[in-house]
C-alpha cells in the first residue's frame, strides 16, 4: 500500500494516498484509520484539513470530473463539424484518463452509496449525454453511420475508453510484470481509429 512520509505530508499528498487506498480497499471498505496509517499521520491531522473521508472522495472525483468537463470547453470541442468535435473529444477523453488515471479510476468505481457518489454519478451521466449529443449531431450531418442507435453507440465508445483503467499503466507495466507496450499517443490513436473506423458512414 502507498505510504506518504510524514515529513513530506501535504493536503495534496493526503489526497493522492486516499485515492490509492480507496481504489485498493474500496471506498466503503476504507476507514479513517486506514487512511491515517497509509498517509503516516494521525487521524486528528487528517481532520485538520478535511471533515472526513467523504470530503476526500468528493475532492478526488471532482478533479476527474473537472478535467473531463473542461474538454467540452476547449476550442476544438466547440468549433467545426460535429464529427470533428466528437473525434477531438474522444481523443482528449483518453488523454485525460491516462493523465489522471487514479482519479478517473476512482470516479468509474463509485456506486452511489453516499451523497457524494450519487452526485458524481449524476455528473458522469451529464457528461455522457453531452458526448451522445455530439454523436447524434454527427449522425444528423451524415458524417457517421445512423444504423446504430446513438445510446448504444455511446455506451460502446465509453466502454472501450473506460476499460483502459483496467490495464494501462504509466510505467509501461501491464500489472503482470510484463510491458504493456503502448505509449500514451499510441493508445489515443488506436482508440480513435477503432471508434471512428466503426462509426464513419460507409462510402
Amino acid at each position: 500500500m502507498t505510504t506518504a512520509k510524514r515529513d513530506t505530508y501535504t493536503p495534496e499528498t493526503l489526497l493522492t494516498v486516499a485515492v490509492q487506498v480507496f481504489i485498493e480497499r474500496g471506498y466503503d471498505g476504507t476507514s479513517m484509520e486506514h487512511l491515517s496509517k497509509a498517509a503516516g499521520i494521525s487521524k486528528s491531522s487528517i481532520y485538520h484539513h478535511v471533515t472526513g473521508k467523504e470530503e476526500l472522495l468528493r475532492r478526488a472525483v471532482s478533479r476527474a470530473l473537472d478535467e473531463l468537463f473542461g474538454i467540452l470547453d476547449e476550442e476544438h470541442a466547440r468549433v467545426g463539424s460535429a464529427a470533428e468535435r466528437l473525434e477531438y473529444v474522444v481523443r482528449r477523453m483518453v488523454e485525460v484518463l491516462m493523465a489522471e488515471l487514479p482519479y478517473v479510476t476512482l470516479l468509474l468505481r463509485v456506486r452511489g452509496n453516499t451523497g457524494t457518489e450519487r452526485w458524481a454519478l449524476e455528473r458522469r451521466r451529464e457528461f455522457d449525454h453531452r458526448v451522445a449529443d455530439l454523436l447524434r449531431a454527427a449522425a444528423a450531418e451524415g458524417d457517421v453511420r445512423s444504423d446504430v442507435e446513438v445510446r448504444l453507440a455511446t455506451r460502446l465508445v465509453f466502454g472501450m475508453i473506460n476499460s483502459i483503467v483496467e490495464w494501462y499503466r504509466p510505467d509501461g507495466l501491464d500489472g503482470r510484470g510484463g510491458s504493456g507496450g503502448a505509449g500514451e499517443r499510441e493508445v489515443v490513436d488506436a482508440v480513435a481509429r477503432l471508434v471512428f473506423g466503426g462509426l464513419r458512414k460507409a462510402s
